[in-house]
């Protein structure tokens, strides 16, 4: 692979020396609500060169470590199953290098192309997931592939006990009663990550780690398309990752970004300095 024209800030190395490949799915045909998370991966790149490399938060900086950047992926808009299988072959592509695939949404929905093939290699992988919304519809409006049932269709692929969902604060009821049975939900906040991180650091058990960046409140992050008052706020988040950062983590992503839905520019800002913190959280 050769380096996009436009990186993420300090993520401009060799795709050979990398340890961590980025790689946008700029996808939105499926959104329930506001479209524009499309313009995310593009948006986050461009905006990134309005922070610095160093977080003073973690003490590390992205110049000293390892990360490519692939650029966006260009996706069939009409078809969400030709978008997935790109997003799949891509991040099958980065794994074969012994890599680890790290996505920019896009919509939540573009998760599931780079959870088959992060399964395909790990069959044993759990998923942690921060979301406002449980995304475990077994269709929205009759369609199956959609932002609100990304998680269900992970389920499909994984089975009980094995997804761990975060900050959850806006589903319907049938979607509640399916967690009950299925997965491992925390509402409204990070209550038992630090027990459920435990467990699968003492199991070495594969991890995707997927934040929906409406799992964050919508006063500090407007810029969303299915915004949900009484989220988190971005150092609740920054702990939660470095959290999750002690897993052994195989594919992660951030999503669902629509930069125009917030002309202040705030909640790219924040989109930004939650990928860099994430990059270097991963750099252990």
């Amino acid at each position: 692979m050769k380096r996009n024209v436009e990186n993420f800030i300090g993520c401009d190395c060799e795709f050979e020396k990398a340890d961590i490949v980025l790689f946008g799915a700029p996808f939105d045909s499926t959104t329930s609500y506001r479209p524009g998370a499309r313009f995310g991966s593009s948006a986050i790149r461009h905006e990134s060169y309005g922070i610095e490399t160093y977080s003073l938060y973690q003490d590390k900086d992205l110049t000293d470590y390892n990360t490519f950047d692939s650029g966006d992926l260009e996706l069939c808009f009409g078809s969400a199953e030709s978008a997935l299988s790109d997003i799949e072959a891509r991040a099958e592509q980065i794994l074969s290098f012994g890599k680890l695939p790290l996505l920019i949404g896009g919509e939540h929905l573009v998760t599931l192309g780079a959870v088959r093939a992060v399964l395909r290699k790990y069959p044993d992988m759990h998923i942690i997931h921060f979301d406002a919304h449980a995304d475990l519809r077994d269709d929205y409006l009759g369609a199956r592939l959609s932002h609100a049932a990304v998680m269900r269709r992970s389920h499909d692929l994984m089975g009980d006990g094995r997804i761990h969902q975060f900050c959850i604060r806006s589903a319907d009821r049938e979607e509640f009663l399916f967690a009950k049975e299925h997965t491992d939900m925390h509402p409204f906040g990070f209550d038992g990550l630090k027990e459920v991180v435990s467990e699968l650091c003492q199991k070495n058990v594969p991890v995707y780690f997927t934040i929906d960046l409406d799992c964050l409140d919508s006063s500090v992050f407007p810029g969303t398309g299915t915004p949900e008052a009484g989220g988190v706020t971005f150092r609740e988040l920054l702990g939660a990752i470095i959290e999750v950062s002690q897993c052994n983590i195989v594919g992660a992503d951030i999503n669902e970004l629509a930069p125009m839905l917030d002309a202040s520019g705030a909640s790219t800002a924040t989109a930004c300095k939650v990928l860099r913190e994430l990059i270097l959280a991963l750099n252990k």
